[in-house]
C-alpha cells in the first residue's frame, strides 16, 4: 500500500469512526439515564461547543499567520506556511451579517433539533430509514424553489427509496410515530439547508467556517426561548445531579459535531464526491448492523429489506446524478 492509499484509508476510517460515534453518542445523550430529558438543551450545548472550537481555531490560525508573516518579514521564514488552522478566517459576529443569515439559521435549528429528536425516539437501526427521504425532498424542493427538473432515471431511484421507507417502517418492531415524523421533518430541513446554503453563502465571503460560526451563534440565541418554555424545569431539577460522565459526554459530542465537518471535507478531497457518498452509504449499512448488536434492536425481514432498499436506492441516485453531471459538462 503506497502513501496515497494509506492516506485515503486513514481518512475514510476517520470519517466512519467520527460519524458512527457521533450517532451513537447522541443516542446516548438523547435517551439514556446518563443524560437528562432535555434534548433542546443538549443540542444547544453542542452548538456552544462548535462556536467555542471554531473561535479557538480561528485565534490559533491568526496567530500562526501573524508569526509566519513576521518571520518572512525578518527573513527567517521559509515562505508561506500551510497549517491546519490557517483555513479558519477571523471570526467576528456582525449583527448585520447575522440577520442576513437568519433564515438559514432557522432552518439549521429545525434540522439539528428534529435530527436529535428522531434519534431520541427511534431505534438506532431504524434511524437511516426514518431519515431516508432527504434525497426525495432534495428533488422536490429543488423543483419548487429552484425550478430544477429531474430525469426519469432519478425519479425511479427515488421510488426505490420511498418504497424502502414504507417497507422499513412496516417492519420496525418498536415503531414510533413521533420519531418517524421527526425524521421526516429533519429530512425536509436538511434539504432546505442545502438549498439556502447555496443562496446565502455569499454573505460570508463563501467561507463555510464563517457560515458555521454564524449559524451556531444564531442557533444559541434561537434555542433560548425554546429551552425556557419547554425544558427549564427539567434542567433545573436534573442538571445539578449530573457529574463528570455527563459533561464529558456532552463535550465529546460537541467535538464530534465539529470534527464531522472536518473529516467530511477531507474524505471528499482524498477521494471524490461520488466516492464520499458511496462511503457514507456503506457506513450507514455498518452503522445499522452495529445498532442491531450494540443496542439489541430486533431485526425483522422487512426491517432489513427496508434498510437495503433505502441504501440501494440512495446509491443508485448518486450514480445517476454523477453520470448526468458529467454529461452536462461534456455537452458544454
Amino acid at each position: 500500500m503506497d502513501k496515497n492509499q494509506k492516506h485515503i484509508a486513514i481518512v475514510v476510517a476517520s470519517y466512519w469512526f467520527v460519524s458512527i460515534s457521533m450517532v451513537f453518542l447522541n443516542k446516548t445523550l438523547m435517551s439514556s439515564s446518563v443524560s437528562i430529558d432535555a434534548p433542546i438543551f443538549v443540542t444547544w450545548f453542542q452548538c456552544l461547543a462548535t462556536v467555542g472550537i471554531c473561535k479557538g481555531c480561528s485565534v490559533i490560525g491568526q496567530n500562526q499567520t501573524t508569526k509566519q508573516n513576521q518571520a518572512n518579514k525578518d527573513g527567517t521564514g521559509g515562505g508561506k506556511g500551510h497549517h491546519f488552522f490557517n483555513q479558519f478566517p477571523i471570526l467576528e459576529y456582525d449583527p448585520t451579517v447575522a440577520l442576513k443569515i437568519l433564515p438559514l439559521s432557522i432552518i439549521f435549528v429545525g434540522m439539528i433539533t428534529f435530527n436529535n429528536l428522531c434519534l431520541k425516539w427511534v431505534e438506532v437501526s431504524f434511524y437511516n430509514v426514518a431519515r431516508s427521504l432527504t434525497i426525495v425532498f432534495n428533488v422536490v424542493l429543488s423543483f419548487l424553489i429552484l425550478s430544477s427538473p429531474s430525469s426519469s432515471k432519478t425519479l425511479m431511484t427515488l421510488g426505490v427509496v420511498v418504497m424502502g421507507f414504507f417497507v422499513g417502517t412496516s417492519g420496525e418492531v418498536n415503531f414510533s410515530v413521533r420519531g418517524t415524523t421527526a425524521g421526516i421533518m429533519s429530512s425536509v430541513f436538511v434539504s432546505l439547508n442545502s438549498i439556502f446554503t447555496k443562496k446565502l453563502l455569499s454573505h460570508v465571503q463563501d467561507n463555510h467556517w464563517r457560515l458555521t460560526f454564524y449559524n451556531n451563534v444564531n442557533a444559541l440565541i434561537l434555542f433560548l426561548p425554546l429551552i425556557l418554555i419547554f425544558e427549564s424545569s427539567r434542567i433545573s431539577t436534573g442538571l445539578p445531579s449530573k457529574g463528570m460522565i455527563f459533561w464529558s459526554a456532552m463535550s465529546l459530542a460537541g467535538a464530534m459535531g465539529f470534527l464531522i465537518g472536518i473529516v467530511t471535507v477531507l474524505q471528499i478531497k482524498a477521494t471524490s464526491p461520488l466516492t464520499h457518498n458511496i462511503s457514507g452509504t456503506a457506513k450507514a449499512a455498518v452503522q445499522s448492523a452495529m445498532a442491531f448488536h450494540i443496542w439489541g434492536n430486533e431485526a425483522t425481514g422487512r426491517g432489513v429489506a427496508g434498510i437495503a432498499m433505502v441504501l440501494g436506492g440512495s446509491l443508485a441516485y448518486m450514480f445517476v446524478k454523477t453520470k448526468e453531471a458529467k454529461q452536462q459538462i461534456l455537452a458544454k
